[in-house]
């Protein structure tokens, strides 16, 4: 059990006191995704809201690593293929094994990466990650507001917004409610790409309106706050006005799987995600 006053940093590292802006009274998404990946970054209240989530929906833990996938094989082919250098990685989570400058700068180094996360556990952890890396950055900022993000000095200070830059979205959309528009904030960071740059999304799906994702979504509001399970119909138009890479918006495993895919998850119809290209 992670003690409450300290923070675990990563492996062989020593304990450090918790910041005092973090809350552990309240179950995050970011350390339950950290739990569900089999991190240490997590507390008893984000533990045990990710089991009574998983109680309900056994594929919980599954998805967050067929997800984690998806994200790696998009960053490979961004980087590899599209030639993009420039990335904001929006809703990032905790440091984790594969983090994306990680994978970009085993193809080249020179990838400059904004990570952003509103929960302040991901600022403690990824600043000292990052302490010796100077084409990486964390800022602390709202999804639901993207100029926030935007127009954070930081931002501007590492990304030419008049280049090619990639803006990823995994599993972040999922948790903006209706009320937070997240199709209008999908459009704000559609608006800021430069032709030639991308947009990848990715989030749970309700697929042909299976009933366990409704059953899935009440738990996963009920034990975190949010988690929307939205149709095929409901996630397209996170991609107008773009260019779809092959092959599409399509189950997660179903996008360029590689040998590390698993190829036949029975929960593989509850999450998506697509890669989209301005024109």
């Amino acid at each position: 059990m992670s003690d409450p006053a300290t923070l675990s940093g990563d492996a062989g590292s020593t304990p450090h006191e918790l910041p005092p802006e973090i809350d552990i009274s309240v179950p995050s998404v970011a350390r339950g995704y950290d739990y569900a990946l089999g991190g240490k970054n997590n507390f008893e209240i984000d533990r045990v809201a990710a089991d009574a989530y998983t109680a309900v929906f056994p594929g919980a833990v599954v998805l967050a690593k067929h997800n984690r996938g998806l994200l790696q094989r998009v960053v490979r082919y961004l980087v590899g293929e599209a030639g993009i250098s420039q990335i904001i990685d929006v809703g990032s989570g905790l440091p984790t094994v594969g983090n994306v400058h990680e994978v970009a700068h085993e193809i080249d180094p020179a990838v400059r990466v904004v990570y952003v996360d509103i929960d302040p556990i991901v600022l403690a952890h990824a600043r000292a990650l990052l302490a010796q890396n100077d084409t990486t950055i964390v800022i602390q900022a709202d999804a639901a507001d993207p100029r926030s993000i935007l127009d954070d000095p930081k931002t501007r200070e590492l990304i030419d917004f008049d280049k090619p830059l990639a803006v990823l979205m995994s599993g972040i959309l999922h948790h903006l409610p209706d009320e937070k528009n997240p199709l209008g904030v999908a459009r704000a960071f559609k608006e800021v790409l430069p032709s030639g740059g991308y947009l990848f999304a990715s989030n749970f799906l309700d697929d042909d309106d299976d009933p366990r994702a409704k059953e899935a979504e009440r738990s996963i509001s009920g034990n975190f706050g949010t988690g929307r399970f939205r149709t095929w119909q409901e996630q397209r138009p996170f991609f107008d006005g773009l260019e779809l890479v092959e092959p599409g918006l399509v189950y997660a495993n179903d996008w360029r799987p590689d040998e590390d895919t698993e190829t036949d998850s029975p929960w593989h119809t509850f999450y998506c995600g697509g890669v989209g290209r301005k024109p």
